[in-house]
């Protein structure tokens, strides 16, 4: 016990000599890759397909299965850091992500290619929730909103720049140097988490022979429920949801395995997710506004690329120049956010940066087929403005009352709720976009009838115009029918995309009365004494 104590105020002595700044620099890094990896790979699907010898639809279990892998191990870090010690662990999941980049890049088919990306997400699974937990303990309360601010500017930067990296890299060189510019960044990181960052003096290591039971049953529910959720999330639009026995069956297996794990863990004395951190209120409703922050950047980020190209004629480089700019926003107002936190009380940022969102996306939702470039980048620097007023403040008040040594599950919760709302996200807008064309097209299609007066009127002048340009009377009446078909398709897209981005708004809204919910924190300059308090008990007990 003199020993382990006598380590344990060593690494104590090492951590307090270490700037918390250096810390937070190495942890953003891989959080960085790891979060970028979610969106980088889409723009290449059809590079991959081709190169592997595979259809387009084959080539999204390479991000399938990442994602799956990726929720499954999310939660389980808290476990893991107890187990094997959490600097260990993140350097472990910092090196098999390095290694499966590697081994992705140079895949030869898409069978090892999707093995490679399961072994790339369970690195990259718990990278973000041990991030975290090494952020919250590494800075005082005072100084926590600005350490977060450069935490956010990876986890929400990343998604955002992914696709124009993605396209850029694969138009300039290949779909394998998507995985390879993962290599140097792992290997930068792995080099100065072994420097500067240590394992703090109340995580108390167990192992089997100390009486760590390894929990099987957690596991297995964790895994097979979480698995069955993403395949859901990911098939459910082209299998036609419920319809399909294929998605129904996983649906089943996903509430059944869903519920199980959550009585089974609470019974549990050494569980592998700690659902008991959910008692606290705060906590709860904050994972629950990330759970609905995953939902609207993820999916917003998958419509305006989309609407941008297939409707307005955007080339790729063009779409991720009307994302960039919000990129930029979110970057320089981030560390305004941690600023603000030692003035504002927390959950304040947070209704703004829910308004100032939910504008953005209801000014998308007025959006016409004659928008000009101008127009598109202030919709998405407006919502990107929200954004950075609210990953620094939730995660702030998330873990304002959480006990530091219950941090590593707290955090691990925190992220697969919004990973979780990402894959939500991108189901709800690819389902509502395609039945919004559908209903739009049943309904303007009721107009294009010879007893339409507009309609003859249109046809009658698109024929005369075609007639001068030199067509016969014959080709010119069938090229106008098909011109005015092709519109109606055009604005039939238009109106899916614009109720789209207004139920966005709308549900983004439910976060501003869920604030008045959440326990008074304060500015962050204002708790020190109790900071001080919480770190101080853990460390009594010894």
């Amino acid at each position: 016990m003199a020993a382990r104590f006598a380590a344990m105020r060593g690494a104590e002595r090492s951590h307090a000599t270490v700037n918390p700044w250096l810390v937070a620099t190495t942890v953003m890094l891989a959080t960085f890759m790891e979060v970028l990896d979610t969106t980088v790979v889409n723009v290449s699907l059809p590079h991959i397909a081709g190169s592997l010898s595979a259809t387009v639809d084959e080539t999204t279990w390479a991000l399938t299965a990442y994602l799956v892998s990726n929720a499954i191990i999310l939660p389980m870090g808290g476990w893991f850091c107890m187990w094997i010690g959490r600097k260990r662990f993140y350097m472990i999941c910092v090196a098999l992500f390095t290694v499966s980049s590697f081994l992705c890049g140079v895949a030869p088919t898409l069978d090892m290619l999707i093995f490679f990306r399961v072994m790339q997400g369970i690195g990259g699974g718990a990278l973000q929730p041990v991030a975290q937990a090494i952020l919250v303990e590494s800075f005082p309360a005072a100084k926590r909103g600005m350490a977060m601010a450069m935490f956010g500017i990876g986890v929400v930067f990343a998604p955002i720049i992914g696709p124009t990296l993605g396209g850029w890299i694969t138009d300039s060189y290949s779909w394998r140097w998507v995985f390879f510019i993962n290599i140097p960044i792992g290997f930068i990181s792995l080099a100065l988490t072994s420097a500067l960052v240590f394992d703090p003096p109340y995580l108390v290591r167990k192992t089997l022979k100390d009486g760590l039971r390894i929990d099987y049953t957690g596991f297995g529910l964790l895994a097979v429920g979480l698995g069955a959720l993403q395949v859901v999330l990911d098939q459910g639009q082209k299998e036609d949801w419920f319809s399909s026995h294929y998605i129904a069956s996983f649906a089943i297996i996903t509430v059944v395995c869903l519920t199980a794990v959550v009585f089974w863990e609470l019974r549990q004395s050494q569980p592998v997710i700690d659902f008991h951190v959910l008692k606290d209120r705060t906590f709860a409703i904050s994972t629950v506004t990330m759970l609905l922050l995953g939902i609207v950047l993820y999916g917003s980020t998958t419509l305006l690329p989309v609407l941008l190209q297939t409707l307005l004629g955007y080339t790729s480089l063009l779409a991720g120049l009307v994302l960039s700019p919000g990129g930029l926003v979110v970057v320089v107002c981030m560390p305004i956010v941690g600023l603000l936190l030692r003035r504002i009380e927390a959950r304040w940022l947070v209704v703004f940066g829910v308004a100032a969102s939910a504008s953005g996306l209801f000014i998308m939702s007025r959006f016409n087929l004659y928008i000009d470039y101008k127009t598109a980048v202030w919709s998405r620097c407006v919502q990107s403005l929200g954004m950075a007023f609210l990953f620094v403040p939730i995660s702030t008040m998330a873990f304002a009352f959480i006990p530091k040594d219950r941090t590593n599950y707290a955090t691990g919760l925190f992220n697969l709720a919004r990973n979780i709302g990402g894959s939500i996200g991108i189901a709800m807008v690819t389902t509502m976009l395609s039945r919004r064309t559908q209903f739009h097209q049943s309904r303007l299609v009721e107009h294009l009838t010879p007893y339409d007066f507009a309609y003859r009127q249109s046809l009658a002048g698109a024929a005369q115009v075609l007639s001068q340009h030199g067509a016969s009377p014959p080709d010119a009446a069938a090229a106008a029918h098909g011109l005015l078909y092709g519109s109606m398709l055009r604005q039939s897209g238009m109106l899916a995309f614009s109720d789209t981005f207004w139920l966005m708004g709308m549900l983004f809204l439910l976060v501003i009365p869920m604030m008045f919910l959440v326990k008074k924190t304060g500015p962050a300059r204002a708790r020190p004494s109790r900071e001080r308090k919480r770190a101080v008990a853990p460390q009594a007990t010894l």
